[in-house]
């Protein structure tokens, strides 16, 4: 009676372990049409988290739901195993490469650590009811993942997308490497907003420029957010298509300002200003200025970046220290000077700076500035800015030596574009905004400067920069030599060990992208672990589904697309469904600090792995997915309610045994085959729901079907006869076997949800069972002759009507139960028509001990009116009833005590106990 899932749960996951349920449930559907769901992996430090569970929770109910529907469903699970967090554990405990440690020692703790953490969030995983194959997971860090991820990169050098470039990229301080775009979070930051001027280094050319006569002492005002960045500026950028001033200000002196912004500019630094002439921002391209503080002269260049949005119209243009400033260097040629070495410290030769740390230097840059006369403005500015996802700190661009795959060298972008739109996006708004990231992306830096990782193991040309010629074919035989003795082949191996001229080629020291991992897990699970689905071209058939959080657009959903359209030309997937986050009732952000966190171990422990799963199911993952103690206790309430369901079907169903009892749908009462029809309808929009991945719709459906359709009107119907009438009795039987089919639908329906509740009812259900409840299809619910035989849509109407009028009575302490009333009901037309047809056995309808029905016209005056869903009026009068109670069926009968051996029985239970038994044809 008591479900003790907390308790009984474990008991069940101990049995499917000795069971080995997941390899019967693949053996059981094996001929079914294949279902590839590619599991994203998650990163193998730290316990799991209500994120994880939600997230693999939905995989697992879309797996066990395309079994229901006939598939071949396989759930291979996955870790994500190499990178920094890995990295930062194993430094706290043996410190950094080379202080206890050398690089491979350093290596082989972290595959030991990340062993230990992908063990620990297995079982957690386990817990939640998850069946997969756990036993052969695909990791990243697996020699065989490893070395197949080599040969996914061998094939994107060949198709020409890898490039070396020297560009830059998000840098973080704290990780000493490059980030990718996934990795970098946007948050908050104050910074220093400058206004700079740069004197103009032949006022004669400007004057000229401006067409005025003289322009001596004037100056160029750039506005910036990033002092820092001032010792790399190689030129000034304005855009072509803006005008620009020649303006006089009285306490600023003689300045070049963007036309429209000289009025704004003046208010901002509480100055008044004199236009003395304009002119297009072309005509100024090629003019020079001077360096507030190093010894150089710098080019205007025009760059459609440059907008009046801020600022002054003019932009410090510094080639190593961002994208649009990268772009329009190349355009003109300028160097990409980066002063900042990895460690954050400006490199020797760095003006004004030397020596300095880059978060150090802001206010000494303002200071010289003010000392030369150059820092026209100062103020403070709160602006959303580039943060590391892991240690929370502002990130620097930062040109560096990388490499990338290229978005445009090959085409890329415009085959990841079209890749989009021909996959399925759920929710739909996923396509846009994937395309715009897309659209927009700069080229993926794939090199990391880390230790733990897979090596982009290539061999570069020391002068000219380039890959070895024989690249791709010495990646192939990387990759054997990976896959049979581990990474260490390549990383304590010589250029020469694999015929490579050292003194012409250097071996390349980065690793890559951990994103770059994952995005191959299209490719390298299958190879790794089921090789026989590869192709004639070794390629891996297109998975049906990746599912992740909405982070995922700009990461691994982004990543495996790149990859696979680099190596095939196609997305490696045919439809992409997002999840939002986990968020408290009020929608704030899950924080320790605050006290709103809700672990997914401590919900297994106190309420059972299958109210948290009814809860990730009646959540809509649309959006932010909202978690309480007081939301989960709702969904134990609701859990209780399908269960009780259960528990009613079974325990009417004891002693029957469908091979023998079960009756044809043709001998079924009304009642029971308009159920089965109801409970087929329902299957078909359940079916339905779980196709669209519509999950809080199959909650709802559920939820409402057991407690409206099942517990609120058929089953309890069904009682009497289940109660009063003969144990094998062709109405009780009837029951029983409706009752039957709906429980073999209903433990099929609940199974990809509430999983360990559907393999306990299982267990239980009549009948043989042949294989785990996990590897059934939708049941086939037999269509009862019962169906039409009454207007159930005015019946239903109708007792709705009866309800609410026995609810008055119940109210004021006129009855106890609709079995003390007396009901008499006024119709005509059809809806007469309906309630006339049961005849006698209306009463079973109503749940009252009699029901006469009558003309309108026969309505006394005090009959209530109701008016129907139809339009159609119904009259009635409801009464407490006169007679005597039968202590058997508890039905209030005139006839209560006319039979002299049963004086405590009415009529219909003596035939009943003593005779032949009732006839039941409608209900």
């Amino acid at each position: 009676m008591q479900a003790n899932l907390a308790k009984r749960e474990p008991e069940f996951l101990a049995r499917w372990q000795a069971e080995n349920l997941y390899r019967q449930i693949q053996d059981a559907t094996r001929d079914g049409a294949p279902y590839r769901f590619v599991d994203g992996p998650p990163y193998a430090n730290g316990d799991i988290h209500i994120g994880h569970a939600v997230n693999k929770v939905l995989k697992d109910i879309i797996v066990k739901s395309r079994r229901l529907a006939g598939r071949h469903a396989p759930f291979v699970p996955g870790w994500d195993c190499h990178g920094l967090p890995i990295e930062l554990q194993v430094e706290k405990k043996h410190g950094k490469v080379g202080d206890k440690l050398d690089a491979a020692a350093f290596r082989a703790k972290c595959r030991e650590y990340a062993q230990q953490q992908i063990d620990s969030q297995r079982q957690d995983f386990k817990r939640l009811g998850v069946l997969a194959d756990w036993d052969r997971p695909y990791l990243t860090m697996d020699p065989r993942f490893e070395a197949e991820q080599l040969r996914c990169l061998a094939q994107i050098v060949q198709r020409g997308h890898v490039v070396r470039g020297f560009k830059p990229v998000h840098w973080c301080l704290d990780c000493g490497s490059s980030l990718a775009e996934a990795e970098v979070e946007y948050e908050d930051k104050k910074s220093f907003a400058i206004d700079v001027r740069f004197d103009s280094a032949d006022p004669a050319d400007l004057a000229r420029r401006f067409g005025v006569r003289d322009a001596t002492g004037a100056g160029f005002v750039i506005w910036t957010t990033t002092p820092w960045t001032l010792p790399a500026n190689q030129a000034i950028a304005v855009n072509r298509a803006l005008r620009y001033a020649l303006v006089r200000m009285e306490r600023g002196g003689l300045v070049v300002l963007a036309a429209e912004l000289v009025e704004g500019v003046a208010r901002r630094w509480d100055d008044t200003a004199q236009v003395l002439a304009t002119t297009e921002g072309a005509a100024l391209e090629g003019a020079h200025a001077q360096h507030p503080f190093a010894d150089r002269v710098v080019p205007l260049v025009c760059g459609d970046h440059v907008t009046t949005e801020a600022g002054t119209g003019l932009v410090h243009t510094a080639p190593a220290h961002g994208v649009e400033d990268y772009v329009v260097g190349l355009e003109y040629r300028l160097p990409v000077n980066n002063p900042v070495q990895s460690n954050g410290v400006f490199a020797a030769d760095a003006p004004l700076v030397a020596g300095m740390h880059v978060r150090k230097v802001d206010e000494f840059i303002l200071q010289a500035l003010e000392t030369r006369g150059a820092l026209v403005k100062r103020a403070a500015l709160t602006h959303s800015f580039p943060h590391c996802w892991r240690h929370k700190t502002p990130l620097i661009f930062r040109a560096t030596p990388q490499w990338f795959v290229s978005m445009d060298t090959k085409g890329l972008r415009p085959q990841a574009l079209e890749s989009i739109a021909a996959t399925q996006w759920i929710p739909a708004w996923g396509e846009a905004r994937i395309r715009e990231m897309v659209a927009n992306r700069p080229d993926w830096c794939i090199s990391r400067q880390r230790t733990w990782g897979v090596p982009m193991a290539v061999f570069v040309h020391r002068q000219k920069q380039e890959l070895h010629p024989d690249t791709v074919s010495l990646l192939a035989r990387i990759a054997d030599r990976v896959e049979r003795d581990g990474l260490e082949a390549w990383f304590g191996s010589a250029p020469s060990d694999w015929g490579v001229d050292e003194a012409q080629f250097e071996k390349c020291t980065d690793t890559l992208d951990v994103w770059f991992d994952s995005g191959v897990v299209h490719q390298c699970w299958f190879k790794a672990l089921e090789p026989e689905l590869l192709d004639e071209h070794g390629a891996a058939p297109i998975g049906d589904l990746y599912l992740e959080g909405s982070d995922q657009h700009r990461g691994w959903f982004q990543s495996s697309l790149l990859t696979s359209t680099a190596m095939h030309g196609r997305a490696p997937y045919r439809a992409v469904l997002t999840h939002g986050f986990t968020v408290d009732e009020q929608g704030r952000k899950m924080s320790k600090s605050m006290g709103n966190v809700v672990a997914p171990q401590q919900v297994t422990k106190t309420l059972g792995a299958d109210v948290l799963r009814l809860w990730v199911a009646a959540s809509d993952y649309s959006g932010e997915i909202a978690i309480s103690d007081k939301l989960l206790t709702r969904m134990a309430d609701a859990y209780r309610r399908i269960r009780n369901t259960a528990r009613f079907l079974l325990g009417n169903l004891h002693g029957f045994d469908p091979a023998a009892d079960a009756l044809p749908a043709s001998e079924l009462v009304a009642i029971d085959g308009w159920a089965l029809a109801q409970a087929a309808a329902m299957q078909a929009e359940l079916a339905k729901a779980y196709e669209d991945c519509a999950f809080h719709v199959v909650y709802q459906k559920l939820h409402n079907y057991c407690v409206v359709d099942l517990g609120g009107c058929y089953l309890d119907i069904l009682k009497d006869r289940l109660y009063t009438t003969g144990t094998k009795s062709l109405p009780r039987r009837s029951a029983q076997t409706a009752m039957w089919h709906i429980l073999e639908a209903l433990v099929r329906w609940i199974a990809p949800v509430l999983s360990f509740t559907a393999d306990e009812i299982w267990q239980l259900v009549p009948g043989p069972r042949k294989g785990p409840v996990f590897a059934q299809r939708w049941h086939d619910l037999p269509s009862g002759n019962g169906a039409n035989a009454l207007d159930w849509a005015r019946l239903l109407s109708a007792r709705e009507a009866v309800r609410k009028a026995l609810e008055g009575l119940r109210v004021d302490g006129r009855i106890g139960s609709g079995l003390s009333a007396d009901l008499h009901l006024y119709a005509d037309g059809e809806l007469g028509a309906a309630l006339r047809r049961p005849g006698d056995e209306l009463k079973f309808w109503f749940l009252t001990s009699a029901v006469g029905v009558h003309a309108v016209a026969e309505a006394p005056p005090e009959a209530q009116r109701h008016e129907l869903d139809d339009g159609s009026i119904l009259l009635l009068v409801a009464s407490a009833t006169p007679h005597a109670k039968c202590e058997r069926c508890w039905h209030q009968c005139a006839d209560v005590g006319a039979h002299p051996n049963h004086p405590k029985l009415c009529g219909r239970c003596v035939v009943n106990v003593d005779g032949p038994g009732e006839t039941r044809r409608y209900l």
